[in-house]
């Protein structure tokens, strides 16, 4: 059974209020880690299987928008797209450089996967910038 809107409404508010109480106790940082970088992609990764979810997301995108400032939402999606969606994959320091010669590049081990999470970073900060 599909749950009512307001259920969905409510859980982004509530996790809204919950950034502010984490922003004063742990920092910008950690506030945007969740907000954006945790419930927001989580929220819009939804919100692609579900219209109710789909219905909040730029309700949930405006209060985003009115807790953090245009250079703090920024210089975030700078710092994920740096480390996490465009990053060199991390040598591996124990291969040699004989293993190196040998072997092609590996394949993603998921890169439907990958390309998913991309994509959902892309519309995240099309939704946030806009």
């Amino acid at each position: 059974m599909t749950k009512p809107s307001t259920e969905y409404h409510k859980i982004w508010v509530e996790q809204c209020a919950a950034t502010e109480d984490i922003r004063e106790r742990f920092g910008l940082e950690s506030a945007l880690d969740y907000l954006i970088g945790e419930k927001l992609f989580s929220f819009v990764a939804a919100s692609e299987q579900d219209p109710l979810f789909a219905q909040e997301l730029p309700d949930f995108v405006a209060e985003i928008r009115r807790l953090f400032t245009p250079a703090e939402i920024r210089a975030y999606l700078g710092h994920l797209e740096r480390t996490k969606f465009l990053a060199p994959p991390e040598p591996d320091l124990d291969r040699n450089e004989q293993d190196e010669e040998d072997e092609e590049e590996p394949w993603p081990a998921h890169p439907v996967v990958g390309a998913q999470e991309l994509l959902r970073y892309s519309r995240v900060r099309q939704l946030l910038q806009d």
